[in-house]
């Protein structure tokens, strides 16, 4: 922790923010391509070191910038190759995110907040509540932080914003953090491989479709009916399964890109042929694939994952709908770093 810091953190900072603080000092906003090439391209973390800028632009900069991420506090290894981090921010808050390797892919699943508000009863990190919304730099932050520290064949290729917390109710620094990871000037991350989970904020998910990002959405559904999506999702009572579909049929997609719609699939509670059935009838009209999510138990919770005989049930009904529907592999689900399993327990502000 750092309380004496009264400059702002570089990362996080946006190109049109970085501009505009230009034109106040009368430099050429071309210089902000410099910057960014220096602080994202070559991970110069140092104003001084940058030859081809003014050392009077340079020492504008170290006056109102500096550089923060967050800090790795510790690494659980998953037998599956998979790494859960928690990193400490300034604050001495502290968040998780899991690196996830495969042969095609390394996927980063980062977290937007401190806990979450919206309670979802088959979600660990809701047992903690909203202790604080990140910062862009700390969202993009976490992607930095952990890619300096993996070999170059390690580095990171896809990030999903599926770890602690809900993306679109943090909408501004969510917004700010996914311009600065797909911009050419500063990450270069392909719109393709970043994917924003929401538990279905439809008015924030108009706003995001005129952001003009083209980042894919991940649609945490669950249920087939209001009663039981009430139950295990209460922002459902605010927008209800018919107002969800209704936007994501609405949606623009650019060409050949699909919604996807995540389903955590709860024993008793959500498995049953006639939650398929109605979940194909909600879907018909809908570009998207499916992906089906066992549960991923944790000690707390009463619910369990349905047998694999009745997710293959569940899967092959959707299938013959014509639906593409995948049942979607657990990752690092023995060290609680799965959908639904981050939640670490030090409080805003712990000493360390």
């Amino acid at each position: 922790m750092n309380p004496t810091i009264t400059t702002q953190n570089f990362f996080g900072t946006s190109e049109a923010k970085l501009k505009e603080i230009f034109a106040e000092w009368n430099i050429e906003t071309y210089r902000v391509h410099q910057v960014f090439t220096w602080v994202y391209h070559y991970h110069c973390r140092d104003f001084s070191e940058m030859s081809n800028i003014s050392k009077s632009l340079r020492a504008q900069l170290a006056e109102h910038f500096h550089f923060s991420l967050p800090k790795v506090q510790q690494r659980t290894h998953s037998k599956d190759g998979s790494i859960k981090y928690l990193l400490e921010l300034n604050d001495g808050a502290v968040v998780e995110c899991v690196w996830m390797p495969s042969e095609s892919r390394k996927t980063l699943c980062l977290s937007t907040q401190v806990g979450c508000r919206l309670n979802c009863s088959f979600c660990l990190t809701a047992s903690l509540g909203l202790k604080r919304n990140l910062t862009a730099g700390e969202i993009i932050g976490q992607h930095i932080a952990i890619n300096e520290e993996l070999d170059e064949k390690d580095q990171i290729t896809n990030v999903v914003f599926m770890g602690m917390g809900e993306p679109l109710d943090n909408y501004g620094p969510v917004v700010d953090a996914l311009r600065l990871m797909i911009s050419p000037e500063a990450m270069k991350v392909s719109t393709r491989k970043v994917t924003v989970s929401t538990s279905g904020l439809v008015g924030k998910m108009k706003e995001f479709q005129e952001e003009n990002l083209h980042i894919n959405l991940a649609i945490s559904l669950n249920a087939s009916d209001n009663v039981t999506r009430d139950r295990l999702m209460p922002i459902n009572k605010k927008y209800p399964i018919e107002v969800l579909i209704d936007c994501l049929k609405k949606y623009p997609l650019k060409p050949q890109r699909r919604h996807t719609i995540e389903y955590v699939l709860l024993e008793g509670i959500n498995d049953s042929d006639e939650d398929a059935q109605r979940l194909a009838k909600w879907l018909k009209g809908v570009p998207c694939k499916i992906n089906l999510i066992p549960f991923n138990a944790f000690d707390s919770s009463d619910y369990r994952p349905p047998s694999d005989q009745r997710v293959l049930k569940f899967q092959n009904y959707l299938i013959e709908q014509n639906f593409s529907a995948f049942i979607r592999k657990n990752r690092a689900t023995d060290i609680l770093g799965a959908c639904g399993q981050l939640a670490t327990q030090v409080e805003v502000g712990t000493p360390r």
